[in-house]
């Protein structure tokens, strides 16, 4: 039993690292298309609306569907999404396919998360140090990858996305490969909703729906920003990705191996705190040596966020719950994004990046609201 439990937590850690480089690979992937067929930036993202969506539908389907057709049943209809996607991708340049595609590569990125966080939080003695190494791992994925991506394209842009549908089918086989019995026992007992009448549920929700929205703003806009506002140009831009997710894994090891947090709903309020303060200096920042170091701040302030949300549902934590959760929050990393290019396009691309302060004073909010009702508990 102990050896099944360990190989399920190890499977967990290992398709995260995996997805780390596929998801994020995903923005490389859709300027090489972009470049290829002559896309104008509305189609360029509408296919990344494709994935957001197919991610957000994943999460949904992926806290559903144990309950029905069993957890591995479950898992091998999803999670094939980053072979199927990434190599049609490799195979033919068809707008619908690629559309397609890019659909199914969110189907998989949703549907990993999902898994993942099941099989390592019910399988880790301790979740907030489980799912932060989990998280960890994703970070080191998606550090990875540009280099990664930077080696094949040596080779020609099709080993690109050839070599991700590889990395995809990993992910199928080795959710396959894995003992789940346990996990789908203990969803064809009984489907519990009642943490829909939990506030704490919905609070962490709320935190995590913020934590998606300034997170993948930040991603998706800053290299645009800093090149925009002169603050960073040429190859330097380019790094700011290695930087924050250089801070993201550091952190998220920290708390894992080092710096354990001892109380989880104060360490988010303090978090979000952080957050917000660093931010509000990055929309100052005029120089490349502050913006570097308080993006990296920032992300390290960040890193820890998610994974100990998730792992403070305790024991609401299922395929169910985190079913309706984690697509619940990831509708903010849809919302958000949205937001600062309409701003961006009214009021100027500062005006527009200043906006993502909502989200960070959100986590603050959400954390402190958190921390009030939860400071009796142990955390």
């Amino acid at each position: 039993m102990e050896n099944s439990r360990r190989r399920q937590r190890d499977t967990g850690l290992a398709v995260f690292f995996v997805s780390g480089i596929c998801s994020i690979s995903s923005g490389v992937v859709v300027s090489i298309l972009q470049e290829k067929y002559g896309f104008a930036y509305g189609m360029t993202g509408t296919l990344l609306s494709m994935m957001s969506i197919g991610n957000l539908l994943a999460g949904f389907g992926a806290g559903i569907l144990p309950g029905k057709i069993g957890m591995k049943k479950t898992m091998a209809l999803l999670t094939g999404g980053y072979a199927l996607g990434y190599g049609a991708m490799a195979l033919w340049g068809q707008i619908w396919i690629l559309l397609a595609a890019f659909f199914l590569v969110g189907i998989a990125k949703g549907s990993v998360i999902n898994c993942c966080t099941i099989l390592v939080g019910d399988n880790s003695r301790d979740r907030t140090k489980g799912m932060n190494v989990m998280h960890g791992c994703y970070a080191f994925g998606a550090l990875l990858c540009p280099f990664l991506i930077a080696g094949a394209l040596k080779a020609g842009d099709g080993l690109v996305m050839a070599a991700l549908a590889l990395c995809g089918l990993s992910v199928w086989l080795a959710f396959m490969a894995v003992p789940v019995e346990r996990v789908k026992g203990k969803t064809a007992r009984k489907t519990d909703w009642g943490f829909l009448r939990n506030r704490k549920f919905w609070l962490l929700t709320g935190l995590l729906f913020c934590q998606n929205a300034a997170e993948t703003s930040v991603n998706g806009w800053l290299v645009t920003y800093f090149k925009g506002s002169g603050i960073l140009t040429g190859t330097m831009s380019a790094y700011t990705v290695t930087v924050m997710w250089s801070a993201t894994l550091t952190a998220r090891m920290l708390i894992a191996f080092v710096i354990p947090l001892k109380n989880a709903y104060k360490a988010m309020m303090v978090m979000g705190l952080s957050c917000t303060v660093f931010y509000m200096g990055l929309m100052t920042a005029d120089t490349q040596t502050w913006a570097i170091v308080l993006l990296f701040a920032f992300a390290f302030a960040m890193a820890g966020m998610n994974p100990t949300a998730v792992a403070s549902a305790g024991k609401m934590t299922s395929v169910t719950s985190m079913g309706i959760m984690l697509p619940a929050a990831s509708s903010g990393a849809i919302l958000m994004p949205w937001v600062i290019g309409i701003v961006g396009e009214r009021w100027g691309i500062r005006a527009g990046m200043a906006s993502n302060i909502l989200p960070c004073a959100g986590m603050l909010l959400f954390g402190a609201a958190i921390w009030h009702l939860c400071k009796k508990e142990p955390a």
